[in-house]
C-alpha cells in the first residue's frame, strides 16, 4: 500500500513541536497569570460601601499588625532610633505599601496643623489628641476622604516602643498609624465571592 503525502504534511510535525514548545514556556506561563489578573481587574465587581468599609477596616487592622511587627523589631534592634518613625528605612512596610497600593504613616500631636493632610483628617487627628490629653479610650477608625480615598486610623498604645520612640512630645505620648487606601484599588484587589 502506498501513502501520499500532501505537500502540509511535511510541516505539521514541526509545527507541533513549536506550539508545544512554545505554550510549555515559563514566559508564557507568566504572561497568563498577568493576563488572568487584567481580567479579571476588568470584571464589574458590585460592591457597597458598607463592604468598601469594611473591608478597608480588615484589612486596615492586618496592615497595622505586620507594619507595628516590622517597625517594633527595627526599634528593638536600635534602640532609641527615631529616624525610623519615618518608615522609610524599613523594607517589609515598603512592600505592604507596592503590595495594596496604600500609604502607611505614623501621625503625631503636631500633625493636626499638617497642611497636607485632608481637613478632614485634621479634624480626626484632633479628636484623637483630645482623647489622649484626657485619658479616654481610643479606637480604630475609617474615615472617606473623597469620592477616591479611605484613611484607616489605628491609634498605638502609650506603653509600646513606638509610642514612646516616636512621639513628639514627651508630656502627649501620642502616635497614631495612618493608612490611605484608594478605592480604585481596593475593589480591583476585592474577591467579590469573600464579600458579605
Amino acid at each position: 500500500m502506498n501513502r501520499i503525502f500532501s505537500p502540509f504534511s511535511v510541516f505539521i510535525g514541526p509545527l507541533c513541536v513549536l506550539v508545544l514548545s512554545v505554550s510549555c514556556s515559563p514566559d508564557r506561563n507568566q504572561n497568563t497569570k498577568e493576563l488572568v489578573q487584567e481580567m479579571n481587574d476588568h470584571k464589574i465587581k458590585r460592591v457597597t460601601n458598607v463592604q468598601l468599609t469594611t473591608t478597608v477596616d480588615e484589612w486596615g487592622k492586618a496592615l497595622v499588625l505586620t507594619a507595628r511587627k516590622a517597625l517594633t523589631n527595627e526599634l528593638t534592634k536600635n534602640a532609641g532610633d527615631s529616624t525610623l518613625c519615618t518608615l522609610e528605612g524599613i523594607p517589609a512596610i515598603r512592600r505592604l505599601e507596592k503590595q495594596y497600593a496604600i500609604t502607611i504613616d505614623l501621625l503625631r500631636a503636631k500633625d493636626v496643623k499638617n497642611p497636607a493632610l485632608d481637613p478632614k483628617e485634621r479634624d480626626l487627628l484632633g479628636a484623637y489628641v483630645y482623647n489622649a490629653q484626657n485619658k479616654m479610650d481610643q479606637i480604630d477608625n475609617v474615615q472617606k476622604l473623597n469620592d477616591t480615598l479611605f484613611v484607616y486610623n489605628s491609634p498605638v498604645a502609650t506603653d509600646d516602643i513606638i509610642c514612646k520612640t516616636c512621639t513628639d512630645k514627651a508630656a502627649l505620648p501620642f502616635v497614631i498609624w495612618r493608612i490611605v487606601f484608594n478605592k480604585r484599588e481596593v475593589i480591583r484587589r476585592i474577591n467579590p465571592k469573600k464579600l458579605q
